[in-house]
């Protein structure tokens, strides 16, 4: 094996060149709204309201005379180029024909595909889904179960209908020693943050710990050779990207149990497929202000998942050492406040902190909890 031919891993460091994104960046007229919307058969524009949820792209619930649909504007570098989106709405549209809850993206009237460009940005219009977001947490087990499933059907059909993947030589892991070095820095940010509040506190507290674990840990770094295999993923997959029935009680309710849409496909990629589910886990059985898992809540899910084929209980195991890693080592959330001037991830913090913390203590209980 050469490390020309394995492949750099998570946690990415963000771009911190890079402009405004999602929510920061300018909202769409209305006038360019009505002017994207005449090109899809869904007739004349009656009102458009911004969607809350969401840092890295802009959304509008807009109502046409045909009813509502939910317009989405390409804003994430990343993300915001048409191959890819073209190569993204037909995975979704693929998706959507074998039964899947995927709502694919509607065909302009000309005929000219589904994207639809304005003012240098591109945008596409989907059906409007009801539905609500609800945390893992509060999913009795019987959905934790079928949650698990999903991401299994999931990555399983995206073996079908994506491109063939050639399994890389290995994934190189984020390096303790350069993550120290990032850690130190900003604990400098954190103490000379002015003015300075209750999150640059606990930051300081954290980052300290962080160097202590760093050093106590440095040994257990993953080889290139460890990842399980790669697979097509959703990229994205976790609370706010999963539409659940508004009424998931009530008796003979279309999908009760499950899910209505999975939403937000703009990171469908090829990753070690194990990692997803292990990573899902983590945003959606943590509590939400200490961070740590309900492990009973992920062990069912992490049973389901391994039950459609999609992962073996060392797939598992080694995605979950794999992603305790990145976490480890990864800073994105204080990168944006320090480095960038954006708060937006600050409110997840805490959590996010307190969680590694919590799962470095009780790493074997969690590996367990994914594993067996």
């Amino acid at each position: 094996m050469t490390f020309s031919q394995t492949l750099a891993c998570a946690p990415a460091r963000p771009d911190l060149a890079a402009p405004p994104i999602g929510t920061l960046s300018p909202p769409v007229p209305r006038a360019a709204l009505a002017e994207v919307l005449c090109r899809y058969p869904i007739g004349r524009i009656l009102t458009a309201e911004p969607v809350a949820e969401g840092l890295l792209n802009r959304g509008y619930r807009v109502v046409t005379e045909a009813g509502p649909h939910f317009l989405k504007c390409y804003v994430d570098a990343a993300t915001a180029n048409r191959p890819k989106i073209v190569a993204h709405h037909r995975a979704m549209a693929a998706l959507h024909a074998l039964g899947l809850p995927v709502a694919p993206p509607l065909t302009r009237t000309d005929g000219a595909g589904t994207v639809a460009s304005s003012g240098g940005r591109l945008f596409a219009v989907f059906p409007w889904v009801d539905g609500r977001h609800r945390h893992g947490t509060e999913l009795p087990l019987p959905q934790c179960d079928a949650l698990g499933a999903l991401l299994g059907h999931l990555h399983g059909a995206l073996d079908d209908v994506c491109a063939p993947l050639d399994q890389p030589d290995g994934y190189r892991s984020a390096d303790p020693l350069d993550s120290a070095d990032l850690a130190r820095d900003l604990l400098g940010h954190a103490r000379a943050h002015r003015p300075h509040d209750d999150l640059d506190a606990l930051v300081e507290r954290r980052l300290a710990e962080r160097l202590e674990l760093l050093a106590d840990h440095a040994h257990r770094r993953p080889a290139p050779q460890a990842a399980p295999p790669t697979g097509w993923t959703h990229g994205d997959f976790h609370g706010l990207n999963l539409l659940h029935p508004q009424a998931p009680d009530a008796p003979g309710a279309p999908g009760a149990d499950g899910v209505v849409a999975v939403l937000d496909w703009d990171k469908l990629g090829p990753q070690p497929r194990a990692e997803e589910a292990v990573r899902a886990a983590t945003l959606l059985f943590n509590d939400r202000t200490t961070g740590t898992l309900d492990l009973v809540r992920v062990r069912h899910y992490s049973q389901a998942y391994r039950a459609t084929g999609a992962a073996t209980p060392e797939h598992l195991a080694a995605a979950a050492h794999r992603v305790w890693w990145e976490r480890l080592n990864d800073f994105w959330m204080l990168q944006w406040r320090y480095q960038r001037g954006d708060h937006r991830a600050d409110p997840l913090y805490p959590a996010s902190a307190g969680q590694l913390a919590w799962w470095c203590q009780e790493y074997e209980q969690v590996l367990d909890a994914f594993a067996n």
